[in-house]
């Protein structure tokens, strides 16, 4: 069996100013698959190495007959990924292409309708449903087991067919990603000049944030093990010479035991490493005297979803911050010497030229070392989607890339919210280039924080920063943003699709819950949580649960059915009771 696995060659000019990202999943899905035997695998990083169409058929016509063609998608990155499985199909006629990632996932009904190249695609973790793909494949059963393949979508005829999902992987230390695929001079984290990896610790959130979807991707809130996980890490920096890592955790300091516990592994191996998360405030809060732990670890930067300044937008994302905690938890952080960089939302149906003043405002009152302005992007699968899709006439899912004013707010134009984003940088980074960073009295932090300051600049001075190139900005006040036109609709093609789309929104949605959590959403309410866990369809072991078997012969949709979140949220909190 031969298989090729491809990133598709997507830029926006959003995080990865700081660096090349190694790829994560192609490590677990290889991991999986070399355990079982399969280990002609071959990667193409068409994005870390920008390779274009034509380059990238190149590549693929050295490939010698491969039996299946992986790639994954985001949803900026979807149209790319669509065109990249219609180039080696194009190529490799006979190999089965498969799409992974959250897009696809959710959007799997519109994915294939519009790319019929694709084969299959594998919906939520990858892992055991792209093995079970590879092992039908290799039997040349595929077209009758893909209907029993549990997690995949595909066409059957004019009938696309979406197969009950797979449970999530309960033992998260029994997987064994192989990160010797990548070619890691690729990848350096530029303020440190340090190879870096992404890793995870924990899978999925127990809490639900509106804008957010990963809760709903992963389905399930699950950890490793601290050593398991600090194995992983020890062979990063043994084998390929790791300097730095990112936890790909969506908040990996809600399980406070494991996470100490984790730190104290870091401590007792010595691996010399740093590293960084982005967490809750809260957690930050709830950890006040665990910091300076926390800091000999090596935990160096911490980036919070401080999200707005304004309270509705705080309560409008299931927040259960204040602003005032937010102060505070930057305070902390920053006299435990840890890098405390703030985050804010932009670009709501009721931003105004004022509250994306007052984001700068409380950056400068809070002191925060960084301050990142993220463009709100209504993922067509979030909750809060359910709220704002008859505002979101731009359905130019290349541009939902957190660096791009999808929404038109109220009172303000497009251009009128990107210029505000750019005043607040400018204002702020200047400040901290003159008045901050240079004069720093903690050596290494200085170095640090210059470290970010070149690569942001590199990144401005090369228009790759928020995409400054693509949309040629030069600070003029009308900008063209560069839709694409047929996927910007009128309010009548906008009126006629949301009266046929399927609701997307979870229990919470449905019931209009004030919700007050992640940073995050809220957890389940108690009578809920109970009466799931008393009922005759909850089902809880070590080897998930089977949908068919808690639904009878009822048919929903894991990832988006209600009921499927009520199960999740009642086994994440008896999860967190036991832990």
């Amino acid at each position: 069996m031969r298989i090729v696995l491809i990133h598709p060659n997507y830029h926006s000019g959003g995080a990865e100013i700081a660096g090349n990202w190694p790829p994560a999943w192609v490590a677990y899905l290889a991991g999986s698959l070399k355990r079982h035997g399969y280990d002609d695998i071959r990667f193409i990083d068409a994005m870390t190495e920008h390779l274009d169409d034509e380059q990238l058929a190149a590549k693929l016509r050295e490939e010698h007959a491969p039996d299946v063609i992986g790639c994954t998608c985001i949803t900026p990155s979807i149209y790319q990924a669509e065109k990249t499985l219609e180039i080696a199909k194009s190529i490799h006629p006979n190999a089965t292409t498969v799409l992974g990632g959250i897009h696809a996932t959710f959007m799997y009904s519109q994915v294939l309708g519009e790319a019929p190249h694709i084969d299959l695609i594998v919906r939520g973790e990858g892992e055991e449903v792209f093995l079970n793909v590879i092992k039908a494949v290799e039997a040349d059963t595929l077209e009758q087991d893909r209907h029993k393949i549990r997690g995949l979508a595909f066409r059957d005829g004019d009938e696309i067919i979406a197969t009950a999902a797979h449970a999530p992987i309960r033992k998260l230390d029994d997987l064994e990603p192989d990160w010797s695929l990548l070619e890691w001079d690729n990848y350096i984290y530029l303020p440190l000049n340090k190879r870096v990896a992404i890793p995870n610790f924990a899978r999925g959130c127990p809490f639900t944030c509106s804008f957010c979807s990963q809760w709903k991707f992963w389905r399930d809130y699950r950890i490793r093990s601290p050593k398991n996980f600090v194995d992983e890490i020890e062979t990063l920096v043994r084998d390929h010479d790791i300097g730095f890592f990112i936890l790909a955790d969506e908040e990996p300091t809600i399980n406070r035991k494991k996470f100490i516990a984790l730190c104290q592994e870091l401590i007792d191996r010595d691996l010399g490493i740093e590293w960084g998360i982005n967490t809750r405030v809260t957690d930050i809060l709830r950890d006040e005297d665990m910091l300076p732990f926390y800091r000999k670890a090596g935990l160096v930067h911490v980036s919070l979803g401080t999200e707005a300044s304004a309270q509705l937008n705080l309560e409008r994302f299931r927040k259960e911050t204040t602003v005032a905690q937010n102060k505070k938890a930057i305070r902390l952080l920053k006299d435990a010497g840890i890098v405390a960089e703030a985050q804010f939302i932009i670009g709501l149906e009721n931003e105004t030229a004022e509250s994306i003043e007052d984001t700068y405002r409380w950056a400068m009152d809070w002191d925060c070392d960084m301050a990142n302005w993220i463009m709100y992007t209504p993922w067509p699968f979030s909750d809060l989607f359910e709220e704002l899709a008859d505002k979101v006439e731009v359905r130019d899912y290349a541009r939902y890339n957190f660096v791009t004013p999808i929404m038109k707010p109220n009172d303000m134009t497009r251009s009128e919210v990107f210029n505000g984003v750019m005043k607040n940088y400018r204002r702020f980074y200047m400040r901290k280039s003159f008045f901050s960073y240079p004069w720093l009295k903690d050596k290494y932090k200085r170095r640090y924080m210059l470290g970010c300051l070149r690569a942001a600049m590199k990144s401005g001075f090369e228009r790759r920063f928020y995409d400054l190139g693509r949309i040629n900005y030069r600070g003029q006040k009308d900008i063209d943003f560069r839709f694409d036109p047929d996927r910007v609709l009128s309010r009548d093609e906008l009126a006629e699709i949301e009266r046929s789309r399927e609701s997307v929104a979870s229990i919470y949605q449905a019931r209009g819950r004030a919700a007050v959590a992640c940073g995050g959403g809220p957890e389940a309410d108690d009578a809920t949580v109970e009466a799931s866990m008393k009922s005759p369809d909850y089902i809880e072991s070590d080897n998930g649960f089977d949908p068919a078997e808690v639904l009878g012969e009822e048919r929903i949709d894991e990832f988006f059915d209600p009921r499927g979140f009520a199960r999740q949220r009642a086994r994440a909190k008896r999860q967190a009771a036991r832990s």
